[in-house]
């Protein structure tokens, strides 16, 4: 199973980010949409679920959980949009996937058994940080995850 991870679109989805999701079984974005059309666009490709950011204001907004739980080719994955906020909004006992967003820095690591992926920012640069996006790979209860740049 194929997941797309989006974060920090902040109003834009580039055409290589989409490129990208194509083909994704779920995506999962991870905050600061900004703008709900990017909704729409992605939940046209695949099964969507996002996060409210702090960039995220309005009544669509408020429609958005801070936080999701979602259960994909049984891997219990939570999803919320600045890592720092894990003290307020614990991940639930079984998660072993933690998705952020925020910082706008792609990042992979595991600790303790749980699997915690940012991939970045995929709407307009900030600073000096790359352009990107990231997967999951479900396979037999094995996950795999990846970063990857999409713009110039």
């Amino acid at each position: 199973m194929r997941i797309g991870l989006i974060s920090d679109t902040h109003g834009l989805v580039r055409p290589q980010a989409l490129a990208f999701l194509r083909g994704c079984d779920a995506i999962l974005h991870a905050g600061d949409i900004v703008e709900p059309t990017i909704l729409d666009l992605l939940a046209g490709i695949a099964p969507l679920t996002a996060v409210r950011g702090n960039n995220d204001h309005g009544a669509w907004a408020e429609r958005l959980p801070l936080t999701a739980t979602v259960q994909l080719g049984g891997i219990g994955i939570y999803v919320l949009h600045d890592i720092a906020d894990l003290a307020r909004h614990p991940a639930p006992a079984g998660a072993r996937v933690v998705v952020s967003g925020h910082s706008h820095r792609p990042l992979v690591r595991e600790e303790g058994g749980v699997l915690f992926v940012n991939p970045g920012s995929a709407g307009p640069r900030r600073f000096s940080l790359p352009i990107s996006v990231g997967e999951l790979r479900l396979e037999g209860g094995a996950v795999r995850a990846v970063t990857v740049p999409v713009g110039a």
